[in-house]
């Protein structure tokens, strides 16, 4: 089985050109894992760390005994055993090569050496499309939270990645809608870097209508997964895919989040791997803001409510003392083209402003949390100074 997987010539060929200089058979044998065994399967890590992955791979393909429990090694052999083919392997570099996805391994000069404080549940490999140098960045925070986020959060997350990104951090998050989508937007409107973190491959657009937000990140920033060209997202690979995206950041700050929300999963992989964990507050009625007020009451969350309090969080704050978040031109530009007086809608504001209405929605919705406007049955304006 083994010499199946490793010995084809044409795969072991792909596998040079992916990874020119190192050695092919590692090379192999870390792919291989990437395509037989689920993210953060634990069993696979452990095997890979006590044996290197082509002698790892030898014996989770027999039927030999190890110092691991017998049941165990069974459990994942039979899990294994039935996507062992070499076409899978040869499937996965080709993949890579068609969209110009690159290999990186555990000991690449810029391989995330915070991920390898994941241990046994560390991803075998990296496939990435975009500039690598973003994983290795010095400075990295994850924003995550709700996929039915509301205009509050949308605006909030898009404020903390904003001034972040504009202070040399580099945002990392997970793609989804919500949330993620405008930290990594927000991220990239001011000029910084942002990475995704994918639960599939990194061919795959999903969700598919942030084709052009992944579009934007790759050539700005990187594209990330544990999973070859070709797998398809599932809910546990979204789960699984969150512990990366905690290992990753030096710290995790929850914008949003339902009471059993799936960023909730994240903050506990940050807490376990001790990172630093914020949360924003919210409204005590809204129920997306439920899950970051259970972080802070039951899991010692800190509460952060503008990116000088993240980079507090973070330990970096050092060259921005007492910094307050910066001026968003986009409120500058939306309350000059609100009156004190005559309340406008939303789509009117939004074209007298030259905005989206759905960003002057999110903007209004912090603007009224601060007092600065005000919402009357005929729409909204300034609030009386």
């Amino acid at each position: 089985m083994i010499d199946a997987l490793l010995g084809d010539g044409g795969i072991r060929k792909a596998a040079a050109a992916a990874r020119p200089g190192h050695d092919p058979a590692t090379t192999l044998a870390r792919v291989a894992w990437s395509v037989l065994a689920e993210p953060g399967d634990g069993v696979a890590g452990a095997l890979i760390s006590q044996l290197g992955a082509v002698e790892a791979l030898r014996f989770g393909l027999s039927d030999e005994s190890f110092g691991l429990a017998e049941k165990t090694i069974q459990d994942g052999r039979r899990r294994w055993l039935p996507r062992a083919q070499p076409r899978a392997i040869g499937d996965a570099l080709r993949g890579a090569a068609e969209v110009g996805a690159r290999l990186m391994l555990p000991g690449d000069a810029e391989w995330p050496g915070a991920l390898d404080d994941l241990g046994d549940h560390a991803p075998a490999v990296l496939w990435v499309r975009g500039d690598p140098a973003h994983l290795a960045a010095p400075s990295r925070v994850s924003i995550v939270g709700a996929r039915a986020a509301t205009a509050y959060g949308d605006a909030v997350a898009a404020e903390l990645a904003g001034d972040l990104a504009a202070t040399g951090n580099v945002v990392v998050s997970g793609g989804a809608y919500g949330i993620d989508g405008s930290a990594h937007r927000a991220a990239l409107g001011a000029g910084g870097g942002t990475v995704a973190f994918l639960a599939g491959g990194v061919d795959r657009a999903y969700p598919a209508g942030h084709l052009q937000l992944f579009e934007r990140i790759r050539s700005s920033g990187a594209l990330v997964s544990e999973l070859p060209c070709g797998a398809a997202p599932t809910k546990f690979r979204f789960l699984s895919r969150n512990r990366l995206i905690a290992a990753l950041g030096a710290a995790t700050v929850v914008v949003e989040a339902g009471w059993r929300s799936g960023s909730l999963n994240t903050a506990a992989h940050a807490s376990s791997l001790g990172r630093p964990l914020g949360a924003v507050p919210g409204p005590v009625t809204s129920a997306a803001s439920a899950g970051c007020h259970r972080l802070m009451r039951e899991y010692d969350a800190q509460c952060v409510t503008n990116a000088a309090e993240v980079r507090e969080l973070m330990g970096v704050d050092a060259d921005h003392p007492g910094a307050e978040p910066r001026s968003d031109p986009d409120q500058t530009r939306l309350l000059d083209a609100m009156s004190s007086r005559t309340p406008h809608p939303p789509a009117e504001l939004a074209r007298s402003a030259g905005l989206s209405v759905e960003r002057t929605r999110a903007l209004l919705g912090t603007l009224s949390l601060e007092g600065r406007v005000e919402q009357i049955e005929t729409g909204w304006r300034r609030a009386p100074l």
